[in-house]
């Protein structure tokens, strides 16, 4: 038995929200509020409609059931339970086509489908694990030569601090407190480096910023606090 990649408390912390996964309204407002974000940069990159996409640490499904709404046959894998229950009924009542979902660790499944997708996507989990470069190797296992990986994470510095743990847990209370730890929280150095470990170009780096004030997002060039890498495994 290899010990398993995943931090109970992080996992019980989001299986305790699962219920509120699609309450636009709900601590989750942040995440359905980037999705149109990510999933068009994520379409630009790799051209969703007909691939076969895995989605590691899917929680609830935003991310999941978008990119399967744009054409692609989408699995998504978390081991929160009771999270991955609520994106399956969300996907039965939305009639989502071509999306899927199962309990199970990226590393299991790279050993059970290697190099089976045309792209694999994980976002916003690298920071909730005891071993993020762990999840890197996977992905690059699972993804087919040629295929496409994309990362997004949290900057570790004092501005990330400030903004992303101060700011969004404390002071804008957009996000529950406790539900980031900036120890956890990767430098765009660090994940470079775990991809070229895993086998993966680097191909772009995007920033994602926030107005509080208009409560809008973009992406840009700033990497300082949310980031995003697009990665491809050579052919």
């Amino acid at each position: 038995m290899t010990t398993l990649n995943a931090d109970p408390q992080e996992l019980a912390k989001f299986s305790e929200l699962a219920h509120r996964w699609w309450d636009m309204d709900s601590d989750f407002r942040p995440l359905h509020q980037i999705n149109p974000l990510r999933l068009d940069w994520i379409d630009q990159q790799a051209r969703l409609s007909g691939k076969r996409v895995l989605d590691i640490g899917c929680g609830g499904g935003i991310l999941s059931d978008s990119m399967a709404r744009r054409g692609a046959k989408v699995l998504g894998i978390d081991l929160a339970g009771k999270a991955l229950k609520v994106a399956q009924l969300h996907a039965l009542e939305a009639e989502t086509p071509n999306v899927e979902y199962r309990e199970i660790a990226a590393e299991a499944l790279a050993e059970e489908m290697p190099g089976q997708f045309d792209v694999v996507t994980c976002m916003e989990m690298l920071e909730h694990v005891p071993e993020p470069a762990s999840v890197v190797k996977a992905c690059s296992m699972l993804v087919k030569p040629g295929g496409w990986v994309f990362f997004s994470t949290i900057n570790r510095n004092a501005k990330s601090f400030l903004f992303a743990i101060v700011g969004a847990e404390h002071v804008l209370k957009m996000l529950p407190k406790g539900t980031h730890e900036y120890a956890r929280f990767i430098r765009p150095s660090e994940l470079a480096q775990w991809c070229r470990d895993a086998g993966l170009t680097l191909v772009e780096t995007r920033g994602m910023e926030y107005n509080p004030l208009t409560r809008r997002y973009w992406l840009s060039g700033d990497t300082g606090v949310n980031y995003l890498f697009a990665c491809r495994r050579p052919q």
